[in-house]
């Protein structure tokens, strides 16, 4: 298990270093794809809302976004951008993945059963990549599936409802998982870095594949360039935004590979 505690600027790359890269070591150095095709359904009684993004070069192993409470409209280009890498990318609403229905689970695999129907996407285990309200419905409902997920990332994750109980919330990661919190978070207190230690802790104890990053100048939301409504993204943080897409990368490259 590792922690890392960031003090300092991310240093952006080095053009050098950039030209002779391909797509995902420029991903994983900081820098997002373009936009890519992507195709949308709305919610049916078989399958949750979802849009898909399509890799533009062959099929794609699956990375399933789940967004925050207010909707997918912030993590549009966070999906696009993986699937400008090559993966190809479905992007739920959190409501559907944690919910007092208890239908999240229910709900994720047959996200997954979806995806894995469309020729543009690879067989096999899925990445999960949830912020917030999704990103407690990932540690949820996705780190059980060891048989349909490889690993699970987590941007500053809903933990409320556990922060009393972790012991048992943790003991269900059957996945590697990647938890970046912000320190500053006191959001509705519903992902405070208190629980996020609790969890760190009770992962230690367990002896679980568990890594977490905690950006110590950062609020809720800090990777979101816009918000729900287009407007300009108030906790913005762009050095903290390239990191953590830079160690979201190194999970998929390491768990998730294109192939």
């Amino acid at each position: 298990m590792q922690t890392t505690q960031l003090s300092k600027p991310v240093l952006r790359a080095r053009p050098a270093i950039l030209a002779c890269c391909g797509a995902v070591m420029l991903a994983a150095l900081g820098l997002k794809a373009g936009a890519v095709e992507s195709v949308s359904h709305e919610a049916s009684a078989d399958f949750p809302a979802q849009t898909a993004y399509l890799p533009d070069k062959g099929p794609g192993p699956v990375v399933v976004v789940i967004s925050g409470q207010s909707g997918p409209a912030s993590y549009r280009k966070f999906a696009s951008d993986l699937a400008g890498l090559g993966y190809y990318t479905v992007l739920l609403t959190g409501k559907d993945i944690l919910n007092p229905e208890r239908t999240g689970e229910a709900n994720l695999k047959k996200a997954i059963e979806r995806a894995h129907g469309d020729t543009k996407a690879l067989p096999g285990k899925v990445a999960v990549v949830g912020f917030s309200l999704g990103g407690g419905g990932a540690l949820y409902n996705a780190t059980p599936l060891s048989d349909l997920v490889s690993v699970v990332v987590a941007y500053y994750p809903y933990t409320r409802t556990w922060a009393n109980n972790m012991d048992w919330f943790v003991k269900r990661f059957k996945v590697p998982v990647l938890v970046m919190p912000a320190a500053l978070d006191r959001y509705q207190e519903c992902c405070v870095i208190e629980s996020m230690r609790a969890m760190e802790s009770a992962a230690k104890r367990f002896g679980l594949p568990f890594e977490m990053v905690v950006y110590p100048d950062a609020n809720h939301g800090f990777n979101l360039e816009t918000g729900a409504r287009g407007e300009p993204g108030g906790a913005y943080r762009r050095d903290d935004d390239r990191d953590a897409w830079r160690r979201t990368v190194e999970k998929l490259t390491q768990y998730q590979p294109l192939r």
